[in-house]
């Protein structure tokens, strides 16, 4: 399998397939929204967005970085959404990162957005699609995060089959400037459990498809099957 890694401002072209990873916190709270119910997350492509669909969807359920905001139902931390009851609900996410590295590669003919608590199932959807080429694309610090670029790497690995530790991916994830931001408050809309739970790793069995549904980018799980043909 053909690898690249880059970060948003150098994605020049549209990739084949596109593995979007922001382990600090957008799609781990995503994959902790569908664990709490959410059918499907809308991203947004701005925080007016946001707003405005969730005024024209009163049910819908609206989230962004920092802190709590007028109009917003919730921040992006994991630690405060795995308490949310999402049963049945649409959830719009606007983040700084993620959701930009998304829309960025929607034209893509398969997009996945992953993290550590999804590397496996995003690992093996990526072997049951039988890719040739896969970019991964480093949301964080302009392609430069060490724990989006950890977790992609890592990924990639499992994606080629090899058998690979996770314990010095995630080593250098948890020391990652993002993880020391979190750790410090420098970042708003925390929860001192978040960055334990953006290092677990495959804490769920589904992988995470982005895909256009009319004007919007949605993105829902999905459970690749196991060896052998199996569901998971």
């Amino acid at each position: 399998m053909d690898t690249r890694f880059l970060g948003i401002p150098d994605l020049d072209d549209v990739p084949p397939v596109a593995v979007v990873v922001d382990v600090m916190r957008a799609f781990t709270v995503a994959a902790w929204a569908f664990s709490r119910g959410a059918e499907k997350i809308v991203l947004a492509g701005s925080l007016d967005e946001a707003l405005e669909l969730k005024a024209a969807h009163p049910d819908w359920v609206a989230l962004k970085d920092g802190p709590p905001a007028p109009g917003f139902d919730l921040v992006n931390s994991p630690g405060l959404l795995r308490s949310a009851e999402l049963g049945g609900r649409t959830v719009v996410q606007k983040t700084t990162a993620g959701t930009v590295g998304a829309l960025a590669v929607k034209e893509a003919s398969l997009v996945l957005c992953a993290g550590f608590v999804v590397a496996e199932a995003t690992a093996r959807l990526l072997r049951t699609r039988g890719s040739d080429s896969v970019t991964f694309v480093v949301t964080g610090e302009d392609g430069k995060a060490d724990e989006d670029l950890a977790c992609a790497e890592y990924i990639a690995r499992r994606a080629e089959g090899a058998g690979t530790d996770a314990a010095e991916f995630v080593r250098r994830a948890a020391g990652s400037r993002a993880a020391a931001e979190l750790a410090q408050g420098i970042r708003q809309g925390v929860h001192p459990d978040d960055i334990a739970l953006c290092l677990e790793v495959d804490r769920f069995p589904f992988a995470m498809v982005a895909a256009p549904e009319g004007p919007l980018m949605v993105l829902r799980p999905h459970t690749p099957p196991l060896p052998g043909g199996h569901p998971a």
